[in-house]
């Protein structure tokens, strides 16, 4: 019998699949995708996306916990459940054809400044020397606010209320209150990167936070 005729490359699937499993075990493995927590996806073509099905310890994925969504963060292919958050994921690929990769994380430095600063509604990162890991950075003489969005079931809500923040200008990440960070790149290189170097800076501003609470 005839494998089932499937609208996108199934090689590019399988490649994509090892690269976001090797990619997320590494993540995992530095405690930042707790309790099957976390979502993972990669550009697949112009219509879909590689993504971490939902409910799975990331830290311990196989190629069948990759599926496919289309833009509109359907299924398409099998009848998996993708990630919840997926459309925050699509909105992304369908907006920007040159972002082709996005994570998101729950690590303990991502979460609690997501409470602490949630209610200014951003993290001011300001003079730091990574600032210039930010695609688009090319000195340490600035500033990038860090969004922070208020936290909702509601992913059609939540992603209106991103795609009214990508309007305003170039960013390559936001919080979630409660929750975490996402971070995207132009391939899994840079949306390592970013997602790092958030991680870094969110980390100097929780430390000199508290360093200035103890004086």
């Amino acid at each position: 019998m005839n494998a089932p005729t499937v609208p996108y490359d199934a090689q590019r699937l399988s490649e994509l699949a090892q690269l976001l499993i090797d990619n997320v075990r590494e993540l995992a493995r530095a405690g930042w995708t707790p309790a099957t927590s976390s979502n993972f996806s990669h550009r697949l073509d112009d219509r879909h996306a590689a993504i971490t099905v939902s409910g799975k310890d990331k830290g311990r994925l196989v190629e069948a916990d990759i599926m496919v969504v289309d833009f509109d963060g359907k299924a398409v292919g099998r009848p998996l459940r993708p990630s919840a958050e997926t459309l925050l994921h699509t909105q992304l690929y369908a907006r920007f054809p040159e972002v082709n990769c996005v994570l998101h994380t729950h690590s303990p430095v991502q979460t609690i400044a997501s409470r602490l600063y949630g209610g200014d509604g951003h993290v001011r990162l300001e003079g730091y020397e990574l600032l210039k890991a930010l695609h688009g950075n090319a000195t340490h003489e600035t500033a990038v606010d860090l969004k922070v969005f208020a936290n909702t079931q509601d992913m059609d809500v939540l992603a209106a209320q991103v795609e009214a923040e990508l309007d305003k200008g170039p960013m390559w990440g936001y919080l979630i209150d409660g929750h975490g960070l996402y971070a995207w790149g132009r391939d899994m290189a840079e949306a390592r990167r970013h997602l790092e170097a958030f991680e870094f800076l969110l980390h100097c501003e929780l430390e000199l936070r508290r360093l200035r609470a103890a004086v």
